[in-house]
């Protein structure tokens, strides 16, 4: 059984459309996923990459027609300007690794709920309440979002700093089994044509 270490941010509107698609392969292959939300702002500086504000207007302006026909292909709906983006990932995330280490949930539904509620729903997933509300629909204690503070925050910066070293630089990023890294939602086909031993 494969263990994919899964890379992603919160507000990723590419780690938002690869949730449907990556659930049902790593439910194909029966693999261990571990969830592992990072500070994509933080990376970025370290990996070479460029905040989506200083990119230049023609990456921005292809980035946004890009999300819409990615969005269209994945049957998600998506607001490629959202009301609350960019807004702090920070909290929400901390909720995922608290959630994570308690159990008792689904984490996946997690993850794709706080997504959701950025690039679809038309939420703040800095807030308490919005973070409380997907917590309780993935079937874990809202109270994870007071108590889990301090964990998430270590788990986080923990992430960020594995990230690094696995050869992590952007948002999604599945890294199977320590060593092999797919990077982009449109590397799903790959990634499941690796765990099923065709690559």
């Amino acid at each position: 059984m494969a263990t994919i270490d899964y890379y992603f941010s919160t507000i990723s509107p590419y780690s938002y459309l690869a949730g449907p698609r990556f659930a049902q392969i790593a439910a194909a292959h029966g693999a261990e996923v571990r969830w592992k939300p990072f500070d994509i702002g933080g990376l970025f500086g370290r990996t070479g990459g460029m905040p989506l504000p200083e990119r230049h207007p023609s990456r921005q302006a292809y980035r946004l027609r890009d999300l819409d026909r990615q969005a269209k292909m994945a049957g998600l709906p998506i607001n490629v300007k959202p009301a609350f983006f960019p807004t702090n990932p920070a909290p929400s995330s901390y909720a995922v690794i608290t959630a994570a280490l308690d159990g008792g949930g689904d984490v996946g539904a997690l993850v794709q709920g706080l997504l959701a509620a950025c690039w679809a729903e038309e939420k703040n997933i800095a807030e308490d309440d919005v973070i409380r509300a997907c917590l309780a629909a993935a079937g874990f204690d809202p109270e994870i979002a007071d108590r889990g503070l301090f964990s998430g925050a270590e788990g986080y910066s923990r992430n960020t700093e594995e990230a690094v070293a696995a050869g992590v630089f952007g948002a999604p990023t599945w890294v199977v089994d320590g060593s092999e890294l797919f990077w982009g939602q449109d590397r799903l086909e790959t990634l499941d044509r690796f765990l099923a031993s065709e690559l």
